[in-house]
């Protein structure tokens, strides 16, 4: 097996379907949603007295500035999908081109970057959850098995100085590379 998809065990029974390519010529495979979910407008999330006081350069208290933060973040949805491949290559997941412009959703760190020893780690698995923010006007649904986001499999290469010295193994989900 070089690389492809599973479902995680939680969705096993939940009539999942493994990403896809919907055209002849697709590098990316459509990763869908696994539930149901509504991603609220930023603009309806109290955080815009916030941006009113930078704008207006008044002095914001750190309480508020702490309540600004915990609502204006990105949503994770699930795909309840896991990805295998090999140690050199990495599953980029995109936005779809259509989610800004029809549908107001964007990926706020531009894409996600899943790596080989993401897979069945003992945190979640190796499930695969896309970040999205709305920045449109209203509410969006988000219904089980709309399509979300797009993966691409790709190799990478290393630096001639990199010596593994310093990587570690894997301990954990979603984010733990970075802790």
């Amino acid at each position: 097996m070089k690389r492809g998809f599973e479902i995680v065990s939680k969705y096993e029974n939940k009539e999942l379907t493994v990403p896809y390519r919907t055209t002849n010529h697709a590098a990316g495979y459509d990763f869908e949603s696994a539930v149901d979910m509504v991603i609220p407008s930023i603009w309806k999330l109290n955080f815009l007295k916030i941006l009113w006081a930078v704008k207006h350069e008044k002095k914001i208290n750190q309480e508020s500035l702490a309540k600004a933060r915990a609502v204006l973040k990105p949503f994770l949805i699930p795909t309840g999908i896991k990805a295998y491949m090999q140690p050199s290559e990495v599953l980029i997941i995109a936005n779809r081109s259509s989610n800004p412009l029809k549908r107001g959703l964007t990926i706020p760190n531009g894409i996600g970057v899943i790596d080989a020893d993401y897979y069945n780690n003992s945190g979640n698995e190796g499930e695969i959850f896309v970040q999205i923010l709305n920045f449109g006007i209203d509410d969006i649904t988000i219904s089980k098995g709309d399509r979300i986001a797009q993966g691409i499999f790709m190799p990478y290469l290393l630096a001639d100085q990199d010596d593994g010295s310093k990587a570690k193994t894997r301990n954990g989900g979603f984010g733990s590379s970075g802790k």
